[in-house]
């Protein structure tokens, strides 16, 4: 019994240790006190909100433990911003002031508890602690109340999406055999060639919708092997450049080489292209696509830039989210399931890394993604 008890107690430090705190003052002192007290979570620190965010763009922070009034970027500015990047990160505010307007203001960009200074280093950890078995109770409950409508959405997205192009075909099929069209005139040879086109489609869902199957298991553990990142990214440009409509984009890359970094090749390419495929997809005709690397000791970051049609700054939290869409109204006018972000957001965030949108309408869109260059590694 006293083993078995010795086991759990191990168990839940290994789980402990596994989640990142990132502790926010501009008092090093108040950090320090923090970091020692909450010495079971791996923690990180900054001295103001813009550091915060630059770490967070780094990846893997589970839990934000932010003081109010800092210099630059005070607590509720980087509580909004940490909220519209992860709707689900975990910020914890501390505060020496008991002012009602600050924590309405700190409610209304939903903080997930409050600790007032003077610390108390038991409550500390005890909020902590709260704070993330909160979030996997939210996540697990949204997950099953999820699963059904997954299904139906799921399912009514694939009837629209295959709605369209087969009814196309079975129009003309229709009229060709009814005498309306004659193969051998121009028009009817150019009707022809838009059939051929929306059978290819077809078969472009049948194919997507394979790889998704392959790829929903996100649960099972990440391959890992040396991977030339360079390459991955030369190899995703070619695919979405031969794969697209819009001949006149110019296409700038920015690579230097580096040594091989341990990656799933085939998740981690799957949500490289997912975001690059994006870039061009919502270019217009002529336009331009940026991809960029940048690499620091302990991490490679990816920039995809585009001056496409942009998204509104409303609709960002939802852009990893299952089957959304900028094609809102599901026209048809940009085709797809409305998956590929979410699981791309997925299998960055299994390698230890970040995926971040920045976006504004009729100015284009860029994505960071930022991969330790070790598993496991510190970002």
């Amino acid at each position: 019994m006293l083993q078995q008890t010795q086991q759990a107690g191990v168990a839940q430090m290994q789980q402990k240790a596994q989640k990142t705190v990132l502790v926010v003052d501009d008092e090093a002192i108040i950090r320090d006190l923090c970091m020692r007290a909450l010495r079971d979570y791996h923690t990180v620190e900054a001295a103001n909100g813009e550091e915060a965010l630059r770490v967070y763009e780094q990846g893997g922070i589970d839990v934000v433990l932010t003081d109010v009034m800092m210099p630059r970027v005070d607590g509720i500015e980087l509580l909004k911003a940490l909220k519209e990047r992860e709707p689900t990160i975990v910020v914890i505010i501390m505060t020496g002031y008991a002012d009602k307007d600050l924590i309405l203001k700190a409610l209304k960009e939903d903080a997930d508890d409050f600790i007032t200074k003077p610390l108390n280093l038991m409550q500390l950890r005890t909020a902590v602690d709260k704070a993330l078995d909160k979030k996997a109770l939210k996540e697990e409950i949204a997950n099953l109340k999820n699963l059904d409508r997954f299904k139906t959405n799921f399912l009514s997205l694939i009837s629209h999406k295959f709605r369209t192009p087969i009814t196309s075909i079975s129009l003309f099929l229709q009229n060709l055999a009814a005498g309306v069209y004659d193969p051998s005139q121009e028009t009817n040879r150019e009707y022809a060639g838009l059939i051929y086109d929306e059978a290819c489609y077809l078969g472009t869902l049948v194919t997507d919708l394979l790889t998704f199957s392959h790829m929903m298991d996100t649960g099972e553990a990440l391959k890992l092997e040396p991977c030339d990142l360079p390459t991955i990214i030369a190899l995703a440009l070619a695919k979405a450049k031969e794969r697209t409509d819009r001949l006149h984009i110019n296409v700038e890359c920015e690579l230097q080489p580096m040594e091989e970094i341990l990656l799933d090749r085939e998740k981690f390419s799957f949500a490289l292209q997912q975001v690059i495929d994006n870039a061009f997809k919502f270019s217009k005709q002529s336009g331009q696509v940026r991809v960029a690397m940048e690499q620091t000791t302990q991490n490679c970051r990816i920039e995809i830039e585009d001056t496409g049609i942009g998204i509104p700054q409303g609709e960002l939290p939802k852009v990893f989210e299952k089957f959304y869409q900028v094609d809102a109204d599901r026209t048809g006018q940009i085709r797809g399931f409305g998956l590929g972000l979410f699981y791309a957001r997925e299998f960055v965030r299994m390698h230890g890394g970040s995926i971040t949108l920045d976006s504004a309408v009729d100015s284009g869109t860029k994505v960071v993604i930022t991969v330790p260059r070790r598993p496991g590694a510190s970002s």
